[in-house]
């Protein structure tokens, strides 16, 4: 819905009676109201993201449904995990699961970790501890109903 306001113009240069202009500006405005919803503009993410949910609806899979809403958030709320976290909550040769960035830290367990990206120091030191990094898509390929795999945030 777009209104249009009526602005009127009194010269500043007007003595201490000032005249108004005839003259208005119009400008167009949005109403302010609820903002806009925000999600990934990215096609590719979005599309994984209705095929994981569609895929969870069709399978009833509490875990798609629930890892397609984590994706869905906007950037500024997804997680940004450190390998020194996954080393600290996770379990050797465990497959985990971040809808967020993996960032550069301390690893030294071998772990299967599923990302959107990763800091390309992180994926390295990954590999070195014996692990693998995957994207989600594999993930939900090779384990479909989520069993084994663990959500960090």
């Amino acid at each position: 819905m777009i209104a249009t306001l009526k602005i009127l113009w009194v010269s500043p240069f007007a003595g201490s009676n000032p005249a108004p202009c005839t003259t208005f500006k119009y400008f167009n405005c949005k109403v302010r109201g609820m903002p806009r919803p925000t999600g990934p503009t990215n096609p590719i993410l979005r599309n994984l993201i209705n095929e994981i949910r569609s895929k969870g609806y069709k399978e009833k899979s509490n875990f798609l449904i629930d890892l397609a809403e984590r994706l869905g958030k906007p950037r500024r709320r997804k997680p940004e995990v450190n390998l020194s976290k996954l080393e600290r909550y996770c379990n050797d040769k465990e497959i985990v699961i971040v809808p967020g960035k993996v960032l550069d830290g301390i690893l030294t367990k071998p772990l299967k970790v599923a990302a959107i990206s990763f800091s390309a120091t992180a994926k390295q030191k990954i590999i070195r501890a014996g692990g693998e990094t995957l994207s989600i898509k594999q993930l939900i390929e090779h384990n479909p109903n989520g069993k084994g795999v663990r959500i960090i945030c």
